[in-house]
């Protein structure tokens, strides 16, 4: 009998296979964490970037903060935050995060940010201000900042990396080839030598990358080869999942054997830390890499 060979990337049928089914957010610690997030008028990339684990994540009393608004100047055709000309900039909003995790006494804490273009300085104050205020005001916390492309903007880089956070994460998100479909207004080799320099700055660095795009395991290998190039610590690799019917589609429903071989490879590249699963995201069990 003739038999079709398998695919590179284990291409699986478009319906959601078991093994992406998630959470149902529920609970007293979810209900807790989502009246502070309300009370303090704050944003969490849970919420605006529909992540699978934000009923797991939150019912165990922690959440991704996000800064600087919620509208941002990119339009990456993957990512379910809304896309626009931001009219926020709050300068009080580093004392209200500050106060939220100390509330939340969470033992690390994660902080990203929209992409700022339109300020000369991409945001770089805030991000400095939020980080000084938790430090100040929740010292026992450690801080995993995952920042945004600064477009080649260096001095905004050093100041958005000083506040004292222990990590700083920048996403490639995906393989070179699929830049200008992905991540039309970034540029691969920018983000990777914004995590070299980060490196250079005295940074544990960390960055992650999206499966099931149409990527080949091939790219995914040569992209562990560049972030390690570029001194990069941590990798995580999770898999695409469309937010809407506005982005990109699915090309593919990866197997979690292929993400075990992805986290295996990674570690015998030479990665300190890999992080790799369907359901993983950035800022997934961030806290144990530390």
């Amino acid at each position: 009998m003739f038999e079709l060979p398998i695919t590179d990337a284990q291409t699986q049928p478009k319906r959601k296979p078991d093994w992406l089914r998630v959470k149902l957010p529920i609970g007293e610690n979810y209900k807790s964490v989502r009246s502070l997030v309300d009370e303090y008028h704050l944003h969490t990339i849970c919420q605006s970037g529909n992540c699978p684990n934000m009923g797991e994540c939150w019912g165990a009393g922690t959440a991704t903060f996000m800064i600087l608004g919620n509208t941002c100047t990119r339009s990456c055709s993957f990512c379910a935050v809304k896309t626009g000309r931001p009219t926020e900039y709050d300068t009080d909003e580093p004392r209200r995060v500050a106060e939220a995790i100390f509330l939340m006494k969470v033992k690390h804490a994660v902080i990203t940010s929209v992409n700022r273009d339109e300020l000369a300085d991409r945001g770089a104050e805030i991000w400095y201000q939020t980080v000084r205020a938790v430090k100040e005001i929740a010292p026992e916390t450690t801080i995993e900042t995952l920042i945004p492309d600064v477009k080649g903007t260096w001095t905004a880089l050093e100041r958005m990396i000083s506040g004292g956070q222990e990590v700083v994460s920048h996403n490639l998100e995906t393989v070179e080839r699929l830049y200008r479909k992905v991540r039309p207004q970034a540029k691969y080799q920018r983000s990777l030598e914004q995590i070299r320099l980060t490196k250079a700055f005295g940074k544990r660095t960390k960055s992650g990358i999206m499966v099931g795009l149409g990527e080949t395991k091939d790219e995914v290998f040569q992209t562990m080869d560049d972030l390690l190039a570029h001194n990069c610590d941590v990798l995580t690799i999770g898999q695409y999942l469309q937010p809407t019917k506005m982005h990109l589609e699915v090309e593919s429903f990866i197997h979690p054997d292929v993400f075990a071989e992805y986290k295996e490879v990674g570690l015998q590249k030479g990665f300190p830390y890999v992080e790799s699963g369907p359901l993983v995201r950035s800022s997934y069990h961030a806290e144990r890499h530390l």
